[in-house]
C-alpha cells in the first residue's frame, strides 16, 4: 500500500465503506493482493501463494490485444480463435485460406511463424508508488509531465538491467493512488499450431455475440519459440481429466482491458454523452464499408470477414457499455454511492479541505473538454483502421520522438517501448491496396465529419478532391508498403519530415495540429483527472486497503466464481451448459449459421451430448478472451470467449445475477480435436488420451 493511503479515515467513511463491499464473485485481483480469506470462506478452497505464482507463470499476454496460457511443457499456447485471428489472418492467401479452412500443422516443421506477434509472461512486479510520488511540481500539468518522465525513468532502468531481453510497463493503479512496475519476459518467435475454420471457431457469428446459450469453438493453438526450438515451458497448465462440471470453483487468469468501476459520476455522464457515441458512430462508418468491399469478389470478402469480427464485437460491446449508462438504475446507484461518500467527507473539516473539490475540478474539467472532443479524436485518435496511415505515422513519429530526451518524447515512442513499435512498424505481413483505399476514405469521411469541410487539415489533405478521389491516389501513389522505405523514415527525421510520399504527406498535415491538441489534453484535462482521481483512490484505498481491486488496466488479474445458470429477462431457466450436439440443431447451411464440411462428416462419430459452452460467475471484461479456465487443482477445464448481453454493464457495476461470462469447454475441446480433426499430435501432448 502507498505510504499516504495508511492515513485511516474518519470512522463513519469507513463504516460506510464497509457496508458497500460486494458480496458477489466480483473482482479483478492484482496476484499480491488476491481475497484468499474470502475463498476460503465462501468456497473452502485455500488459494496458496504456489497456486497464484503458478496462474501467473502459466499465464500469457498476446500483444493483439488478449490473453493466452502455456498448457505443455514444449511453450503450446492456447487461446481464442478470435485472439489469434491477426496472426491467421496474415498467414494466409487467396490460395491458402486458414481463416476458411482452418490450419494444422501435424508435425513441428509444419508450423507457421507470426510475421509480428509477441507475447509477454509477467515475471516481476515492484510496487514504485513511493519513487513516484516523491516526484514534486508545482502545476497539475508540470506533475503530469514529471510523473510520465519518472515511470519511463523506471521502465528503462528495468530494461536495461535485463540487458534489452525483457520488457518493462509502468502501470498506473486505483486511478493513481498505486503504481507498479512490470517486467516481462517477452517472446517474439511465436508459430500457429491448430485453428479451427472460421465458421465454427465464430459460429453465428454477430447475432450470437454476447449471448448464451451458445456453439462455439473459439479457440485455437500457438507454439513459443526460443532460439529456433520450442520454448521449455517449467510453468503451463495441465488438462483437466474430468473436465468442467457444473457448481464447479473456477479461476481465470487473464488481462482485462479496461473498466469503469472506480470513474465518477462526471465522468459516466461524459462517457455516456461524448466517448460511446462517438466511438459507435466510427465503428459504424467501418463496418459498412468492410460490408460493402466484401460484396465485391471472394478474395475482397477474404480480407473484409477477417476485420469484421473485431469491428462487430466493440460496436456490440459499446452499445452494451451505452446501455449500461442510459439505465437509470445504475446511474442512481454510481450518484448515491458518490454523494453519500461527499459528504461522509463532508464531516471531517481536515479530509473536507483535502477531498472536498475533487468531484467538481474532474467535472469541470469534463465540460471543458467538450467542445474540443470531436477535433482531438479527429487528429491525435485518427478515426477510421488505415494501415498506411498507422505506418506512416508510427515512422515519423519515431524518427522524431527518437531525436529527444525520454522526458521530452511522447510515452508510446520512449526507449523502453520502442522495440515493440518498430516490432509492428517493420511487419513483413501483406497489405492490400484494395482494402486499404476503402479504409482510407473512410478514415477522411470521419475526420470531415468531425472537423467540418472547412477546417485547415481537411482543406489542405482533400485540395478540393473527394475523400475517395484523394484516397485512390494517395494508395496507389506511396511507398509506405515497402518495409525498406518505412525503415528509412523512421531513421531520419529529415527524411520523413520532407518526404513526398503522399500517404507521408496526409500524416504530416494532420501531425503538428494533432500535437497541440494532446499536449491540451494532457494539460488541461489528463492532468486534472490524475491528480483528483488519485486523492479519492487514496481515500478509498485508506478505508477499503486490500478488500478492494483496481480498474482493469491490461495487466494480469484472477477472477473467481462458479459455474452456474441463470436466469434470463423473461425468467426463463437458462443452462449451465450447452452440448456438442445443439450445434447441429441450431445450423441453417446459412451464414454465419453454416457449419464446415469437417463437422457435417463427422457428426455420426461425436458423442453429442459433450458440453460445449458454459457459464460462470467470473468476472471478466474484454482482453480477458483467451484467459484460461482452472479448477481448483490447476487444470484446464475451458476457455473463455465471450460474455453475455446482460454483463456489459459490468464495466461499471458488478452483478452476477445474470451476468455471466462465456467458455469453451475443455470436454468439447478434446471431443473435435479427436473426432473433427484427428489432431494425434496436439492430443498426446496435452497428456490427453
Amino acid at each position: 500500500m502507498a505510504p499516504n493511503c495508511t492515513r485511516l479515515l474518519t470512522p463513519l467513511v469507513a463504516a460506510l465503506f464497509a457496508t458497500t463491499l460486494a458480496v458477489a464473485d466480483d473482482g479483478m485481483w492484482l496476484l499480491d493482493r488476491f481475497p484468499k480469506d474470502l475463498v476460503r470462506k465462501r468456497y473452502n478452497f485455500e488459494v496458496t501463494d504456489a497456486f497464484l505464482e503458478k496462474m501467473r507463470l502459466a499465464s500469457v499476454r498476446f500483444n493483439s490485444g488478449g490473453s493466452a496460457s502455456f498448457v505443455s511443457s514444449k511453450g503450446l499456447l492456447f487461446t481464442n480463435h478470435h485472439v489469434g485471428a491477426d496472426c491467421i489472418q496474415k498467414l494466409s492467401s487467396a490460395k491458402n485460406d486458414y481463416m476458411a479452412n482452418g490450419f494444422h500443422a501435424r508435425t513441428e516443421a509444419e508450423e507457421k511463424a507470426c510475421p509480428d506477434l509477441e507475447i509477454n509472461v509477467l515475471i516481476r512486479m515492484e510496487d514504485i508508488t513511493a519513487k513516484v510520488e516523491a516526484v514534486q511540481a508545482a502545476t497539475p500539468a508540470e506533475r503530469n509531465k514529471a510523473r510520465k518522465a519518472k515511470l519511463t525513468e523506471l521502465e528503462k532502468q528495468c530494461v536495461d538491467a535485463s540487458a534489452g531481453k525483457n520488457s518493462c510497463e509502468a502501470v498506473t493503479l486505483y486511478s493513481g493512488g498505486m503504481y507498479k512496475l512490470h517486467e516481462y519476459q517477452k517472446y517474439t518467435d511465436v508459430r500457429l499450431v491448430f485453428a479451427p475454420e472460421y465458421s465454427v471457431a465464430a459460429f453465428g457469428g454477430d447475432p450470437d455475440n454476447f449471448t448464451f446459450p451458445r456453439y462455439c469453438l473459439d479457440f485455437a493453438l500457438f507454439r513459443a519459440y526460443e532460439n529456433g526450438k520450442p520454448l521449455t515451458s517449467k510453468n503451463f497448465f495441465p488438462w483437466a481429466k474430468a473436465g468442467v462440471r457444473e457448481g464447479e470453483l473456477t479461476f481465470v487468469p487473464g488481462n482485462p482491458g479496461s473498466t469503469g468501476r472506480l470513474d465518477t459520476y462526471a465522468q459516466l455522464e461524459y462517457q455516456r454523452d461524448v466517448q460511446y457515441p462517438n466511438a459507435l458512430s466510427m465503428l459504424d462508418g467501418i463496418i459498412a464499408s468492410l460490408k460493402e468491399f466484401g460484396k465485391r469478389d471472394t478474395e475482397s470478402k477474404r480480407l473484409a470477414d477477417g476485420e469484421l469480427q473485431s469491428y462487430q464485437n466493440s460496436y456490440k460491446a459499446y452499445a452494451g457499455f451505452l446501455r449500461g449508462l442510459n439505465d437509470a438504475k445504475l446511474m442512481d446507484r454510481k450518484k448515491a454511492d458518490e454523494t453519500k461518500l461527499r459528504r461522509a467527507l463532508a464531516d471531517d473539516p481536515a479530509k473536507q479541505a483535502e477531498y472536498g473539490k475533487t468531484w467538481d475540478e474532474i467535472a469541470a474539467a469534463l465540460a471543458a473538454w467538450r467542445p474540443v472532443m470531436k477535433e482531438f479524436y479527429a487528429l491525435e485518435r485518427i478515426p477510421g483502421n488505415s494501415q498506411h496511415v498507422h505506418l506512416a505515422q508510427s515512422a515519423l513519429r519515431l524518427a522524431v520522438e527518437r531525436a529527444k530526451p525520454d522526458a521530452e518524447r511522447l510515452r508510446e515512442y520512449t526507449t523502453p517501448a520502442i522495440p515493440a513499435v518498430e516490432q509492428d512498424l517493420f511487419s513483413p505481413a501483406p497489405i492490400s491496396d484494395a482494402m486499404e483505399e476503402v479504409k482510407l476514405t473512410v478514415l477522411l469521411k470521419e475526420m470531415k465529419e468531425r472537423l467540418g469541410t472547412d477546417h485547415p487539415v481537411m482543406r489542405e489533405i482533400l485540395g478540393g478532391r473527394t475523400e475517395a478521389a484523394t484516397a485512390k491516389a494517395a494508395i496507389a501513389g506511396s511507398k509506405i508498403k515497402d518495409i525498406e522505405f518505412r525503415k528509412k523514415l523512421a531513421a531520419d527525421a529529415a527524411f520523413a519530415l520532407k518526404s513526398d510520399d503522399p500517404i507521408v504527406r496526409i500524416v504530416r498535415i494532420i501531425d503538428e495540429p494533432a500535437r497541440t491538441l494532446r499536449k491540451r489534453f494532457e494539460n488541461e484535462l489528463e492532468s486534472t483527472l490524475i491528480a483528483n482521481a488519485s486523492k479519492i483512490a487514496r481515500a478509498r484505498l485508506a478505508a477499503y486497503g486490500d478488500s478492494e481491486y483496481p480498474d482493469a488496466t491490461f495487466t494480469l488479474r484472477v477472477t473467481f466464481g462458479d459455474v452456474r445458470g441463470y436466469k434470463d429477462a423473461s425468467g426463463k431457466a437458462v443452462p449451465w451448459a450447452t452440448e456438442l450436439g445443439g450445434i447441429y440443431g441450431r445450423a441453417t447451411g446459412v451464414e454465419p449459421f453454416a457449419l464446415p464440411k469437417s463437422w457435417i462428416a463427422a457428426k455420426k462419430k461425436l458423442n453429442l451430448k459433450t458440453p460445449f459452452n458454459f457459464v460462470s460467475t467470473t468476472d471478466t471484461h474484454g482482453g480477458n478472451s483467451g484467459s484460461p479456465t482452472v479448477n481448483t487443482k490447476g487444470e484446464i477445464n475451458g476457455i473463455l470467449f465471450d460474455g453475455n448481453i446482460e454483463g456489459l454493464p459490468n464495466r461499471f457495476v458488478f452483478t452476477d445475477e445474470t451476468a455471466r461470462s462465456v467458455h469453451v469447454a475443455s470436454q468439447g475441446i478434446v471431443e473435435a480435436l479427436h473426432k473433427v480433426y484427428n489432431a494425434k499430435r496436439i492430443l498426446a501432448e496435452l497428456g490427453v488420451r
